[in-house]
């Protein structure tokens, strides 16, 4: 091959728009109703961490309104589990916020979400309500 002929260039991969499906949004909210209902982990957890990029890619395809602030809470929550040095009362707050706005799409939900969407916001603001004492 000549040295001076141009190098193949991979093509770009196609941002394909995720599709969810039902069964796999209630595979998710019963995979992170499991987790939390454990309890909040003794140590840094990359189970939780999986999680929380698994529902930023399922919100980020959803094209149900009101959204954005969740995806906006859990990338908080993400770089504060990574930070070494994050307080416990910030981690509260961030924990809180996700269970209130959660609770708000509960409430706007009419299909099957709505119940376990609800249980996973009392989740979220018990476990914010724990860490903050």
């Amino acid at each position: 091959m000549d040295s001076t002929a141009s190098t193949p260039q991979t093509p770009a991969t196609p941002n394909v728009p995720l599709d969810v499906t039902d069964q796999q949004n209630s595979a998710l909210l019963d995979d992170t109703l499991a987790l939390l209902n454990a309890g909040v982990p003794d140590k840094p957890d990359q189970h939780g961490l999986s999680e929380i990029d698994r529902w930023e890619a399922v919100l980020q395809a959803s094209e149900r309104p009101g959204l954005a602030k969740i995806i906006q809470e859990l990338n908080i929550l993400r770089e504060q589990l990574n930070a070494s040095d994050t307080k416990t009362h910030d981690l509260a707050e961030t924990l809180a916020t996700l269970g209130a706005e959660t609770s708000k799409v509960a409430d706007e939900s009419t299909d099957d979400y709505s119940a376990p969407l609800g249980q996973l916001s009392k989740l979220l603001i018990k476990m914010g309500s724990s860490l903050s004492r």
